[in-house]
């Protein structure tokens, strides 16, 4: 076999091939580009960075339980190539290709092939098409921040020069969510290990306050800021308490186990040859060492992916990149034991036949759905609907749908609760507020739209439902029904006096 497990000097086919990962992965992720909802979250982390750059603040302005690093990334994002959806879903193939990067450095730097780093960028890229990976969610934009501190980590060069860069790092990703904090602490010990087996606690001390602080630096100067704007109370109940409230609610067991089956399966790929792994890549060391290093990546991950207790499917997104790298030892031991010398190639064979049937996964149910699947979905036409007859200063409300709505329309946001969730639906008391009262003083306002998706309708509080109900029959017209799989989604315009 031409390539070696050393270091040998690279073919300018590989920086061809470097160049390559960002079209790659935009091709794998095409169907990104359609939808104007893949995931809620998305959706309203979307919709607080638009309201930002319109000097509507995060949390005060527009609410979330999440720390702000997610919206300002989106802002960031907006500010560079517009306000628009395609923007947001460039942004989700552009961290893809980064965390396959960091895959492909952190395989190098523990002496494994170039081969096997790609085929676990690909393999990764691949499996985001599944659990809501299409999304530009949080477990997308905070994973090249994990993966590049682990590539840091592992590297040689000053070490307080690769500690403050793990440590801005690891701060930023935590600031776009804490269940980064099992990862964080891998990273350290990757880091740290030297100096612990040479005991020097003195330095190891040193180190960790250093890496802490750097690591809660980002959180506490956002803190710090909204201090300022004499939000302090806000910003702590929306990122520390409402989140610690969240993870005291923990589901069934029997619920959890069907969520992890489901995500099992639906990575059935990367469990396969994760579990090769485990019987081909002994013998080398550099295998050896990314085998052992994946598994103690995936066992960081399984704590932040349990650590919330509710196990949703992009949870488990997470785990991805540790089962990717895992995976392509796998497949790469694997191949090599098989076909030997030409066991790059029966690599490439293996990574391109799990892409190919991951896309065409993908692919089926929206092909059964029909062949117009670039044509407008249902909150574009219903928004352009509703954009043709709103005035200035005009608000809608969508208490039970997506919250993207709002982003796609010009009406005013009527309340700084747009989550459904949290102001209808079953995680209201985490808003800390009296959200019946706030739903009452919406309606109360007379917005020009509602609207209401019919299958969620049992999914709110009944106080809601009630309020609706009578709103809706004193005072609106039903102006547009849309059709979707899961239901009827209804749109209400409201009756002027005459």
């Amino acid at each position: 076999m031409s390539e070696t497990l050393g270091k040998p000097r690279a073919h300018p086919r590989w920086y061809v091939a470097l160049v390559l990962l960002p079209v790659l992965v935009a091709g794998l992720r095409w169907a990104s580009f359609l939808p104007s909802v893949i995931d809620w979250d998305e959706s309203l982390y979307i919709l607080q960075a638009r309201e930002w750059l319109h000097g509507n603040w995060p949390l005060s302005g527009v609410w979330d339980m999440h720390p702000v690093g997610a919206p300002a990334t989106i802002a960031v994002a907006f500010a560079l190539l517009g306000e628009s959806l395609q923007t947001v879903r460039l942004l989700g193939a552009a961290c893809v290709t980064l965390t396959g990067y960091g895959l492909i450095l952190i395989a190098r730097r523990l002496g494994a092939p170039r081969s096997l780093g790609y085929a676990a960028a690909l393999l990764y890229a691949a499996h985001t098409l599944f659990l809501g990976g299409l999304a530009s969610n949080t477990e997308i934009l905070f994973a090249p921040l994990v993966a590049f501190a682990l590539g840091t980590a592992l590297s040689q060069g000053r070490d307080w020069t690769r500690l403050i860069l793990m440590g801005v790092l690891v701060g930023f990703a935590l600031l776009i969510k804490p269940v980064v904090t099992p990862e964080g602490c891998l990273v350290f010990a990757l880091f740290a290990w030297p100096t612990l087996r040479a005991r020097n606690w003195r330095l190891l001390a040193c180190y960790a306050g250093a890496y802490a602080a750097l690591c809660v630096a980002p959180t506490l100067l956002v803190g710090a800021i909204y201090a300022l704007r004499g939000e302090f109370d806000i910003w702590w109940g929306s990122t520390v308490l409402a989140p610690l409230q969240y993870a005291a609610g923990r589901i069934p067991l029997e619920q959890m186990l069907w969520r992890i089956t489901l995500a099992a399966l639906a990575l059935r790929w990367l469990l396969a040859f994760g579990i090769a792994a485990l019987f081909f890549s002994w013998r080398e060391p550099s295998l050896r060492r990314v085998m052992l290093l994946g598994l103690a990546w995936l066992l960081a991950a399984a704590l932040a992916v349990a650590g919330p207790g509710h196990f949703f499917p992009h949870y488990f997104l997470i785990a991805i990149p540790p089962l990717s790298l895992l995976a392509a030892s796998g497949a790469y031991s694997f191949a090599r034991f098989m076909a030997g010398h030409r066991g790059r190639m029966l690599l490439s064979i293996l990574v391109l036949a799990v892409a190919l049937d991951n896309v065409a996964t993908d692919l089926s149910p929206r092909l059964s759905r029909g062949f117009a699947m670039g044509s407008p979905d249902t909150p574009r036409r219903m928004a352009a609907l509703m954009n043709d007859e709103l005035e200035p200063g005009d608000t809608i409300f969508v208490p039970n749908y997506q919250p993207v709505v709002y982003f796609l329309t010009h009406a005013k946001l009527p309340t700084r609760f747009p989550f459904p969730v949290h102001l209808t639906g079953s995680f209201a008391n985490l808003a800390g507020v009296d959200t019946d009262a706030e739903v009452k003083r919406i309606l109360e306002s007379r917005p020009r739209f509602i609207v209401l998706d019919r299958s969620e309708w049992f999914a709110m509080r009944p106080s809601a439902m009630s309020m609706l109900t009578e709103a809706l029959e004193e005072g609106y017209e039903l102006a547009a029904t849309f059709v979707e799989e899961r239901g009827t989604v209804e749109l209400w315009r409201r009756v002027e006096a005459e």
